[in-house]
């Protein structure tokens, strides 16, 4: 996810530049399993630093239910909003100082190209459910046996809380 931006940074401030974006992640990171390309739309404006992308991103990844632990894909929106600056002078080519809080992920290269995927990797991240449900009705494994308690009830005759309480539950 390169993009070649010299002419937005030759442009006055307040251009901007539409792209569709339909990416294989695949590798982005060692711990996510992308099952669909990534779609949707950025907006790149040049602003009085560098660019400003926004846009929203569509993809779907592999994940483990929390309950039940069987794999299942987790469909996943989220919205980017970075500003980029460059490491060097569109005109005169001369280094620019980096400000206060830049980092290398958010800085244009010597070429001019403004490289998307490590903002994609972490916004991606932020962006999956942390308990992650295969169905809201999971009902997950039985704590003595380890049974996937979707597939029927167990035969290891687990006893639901503690039983001194069944008093009280015949209360209710």
């Amino acid at each position: 996810m390169r993009f070649n931006v010299a002419q937005l940074l030759k442009a006055p401030v307040g251009a901007s530049r539409q792209h569709e974006i339909e990416d294989h992640i695949t590798g982005i990171d060692p711990d996510l399993e992308p099952v669909k390309p990534l779609v949707g739309k950025v907006r790149f404006l040049r602003t009085s630093d560098g660019i400003l992308v926004t846009g929203r991103l569509h993809t779907e990844v592999r994940a483990s239910c929390c309950r039940c632990l069987q794999a299942f894909d987790v469909p996943v929106d989220f919205d980017l909003e970075e500003e980029f600056r460059p490491s060097v002078d569109v005109s005169t080519g001369a280094v620019v100082p980096a400000g206060v809080g830049d980092s290398d992920h958010t800085t244009i290269d010597s070429h001019h190209m403004l490289d998307l995927s490590e903002v994609v990797r972490q916004n991606l991240v932020l962006a999956i459910p942390m308990s992650p449900l295969c169905s809201s009705r999971c009902r997950g494994l039985c704590s003595s046996c380890g049974a996937d308690l979707n597939m029927g009830p167990c035969a290891c005759g687990h006893q639901e809380g503690d039983p001194r309480l069944e008093a009280l539950r015949e209360l209710l």
